[in-house]
């Protein structure tokens, strides 16, 4: 893998990832439009280093929110040892329980489908089917709760929604942001939500696939490029949604969708 191919790919990772458009579709997608998928060695580089740019991002996240992560990680140790109840102890251990169904799901799904979900056509399927829905949830439902007033039952069934993540174009921020919606969490606390309970998958996955990294120069380059860009979007995308609405990233969605499914078939 060039090193300008690991910096399309940790830009376009880094834009991804954090809105609501699936970064495991556009990492596939992308290579297969541009052809790099028939070169051998990009297909053998790339093995892991998808994951190594969700680790960018998974820098990013820890960095953006790392006062959170500190008050968080506390109110949880006090909430056990000193039983003492506060908002952020509650949220730390909603972050803990949403996430096992989802990941132990999404792990079983990766093992035994990961491959055959990895279809262009499948992700633009993806891509477009979760665009409507992200569409629709946005526009009917209404916020009636905030990111420090969720409850146990949607933090949970937001974390259960992440298994279907695993499905290329589905976007793990995608579906867990139209599951808050749906369940009247406002847009910014839901995407809040989202980035915050991505944080523990992400790192597992990275443990999980750190003997396949291979720490080139390209592979720096991309890290740091989804890193940075990470950031950029994570500001961005809170301010935005303090009065913006999903509907752009949902358009988005089903005009990928769209060209894929149109390429597909040219091809």
């Amino acid at each position: 893998m060039s090193v300008f191919q690991a910096l399309i790919l940790g830009i376009i990772q880094g834009l991804t990832e954090l809105l609501p458009i699936s970064s495991s579709g556009h990492l596939e997608i992308i290579p297969w439009l541009l052809n790099w998928t028939r070169d051998p060695n990009f297909v053998s580089a790339f093995e892991g280093f998808d994951v190594a740019l969700h680790f960018g991002t998974l820098l990013a996240i820890g960095i953006f929110f790392f006062k959170d992560w500190i008050r968080l990680f506390i109110g949880g140790f006090n909430q056990v040892v000193k039983k003492k109840k506060t908002t952020e102890g509650r949220m730390f251990w909603y972050l803990v329980i949403a996430t096992i169904p989802g990941g132990i799901i999404g792990l079983l799904l990766d093992t035994f489908a990961g491959d055959a979900l990895k279809q262009p056509v499948i992700i633009a399927i993806a891509l477009i089917v979760m665009g409507i829905i992200l569409y629709f949830a946005d526009k009917k439902c209404k916020a009636t709760t905030d990111y420090e007033h969720m409850t146990f039952k949607q933090t949970f069934l937001i974390g259960l929604s992440q298994c279907l993540a695993f499905i290329p174009g589905t976007s793990r921020s995608g579906i867990t942001m139209t599951t808050g919606r749906l369940m009247g969490v406002n847009r910014k606390s839901a995407a809040r939500y989202s980035f915050m309970l991505s944080a523990p998958i992400v790192f597992a996955a990275t443990i999980f696939k750190i003997k396949d990294f291979v720490f080139s120069t390209a592979f720096f380059v991309g890290v740091l490029a989804s890193f940075i860009v990470g950031i950029i979007v994570i500001k961005w995308l809170l301010n935005y949604l303090q009065k913006g609405s999903f509907k752009g990233f949902a358009i988005y969605r089903v005009i990928f969708g769209l060209v894929i499914l149109a390429v597909y078939f040219i091809r």
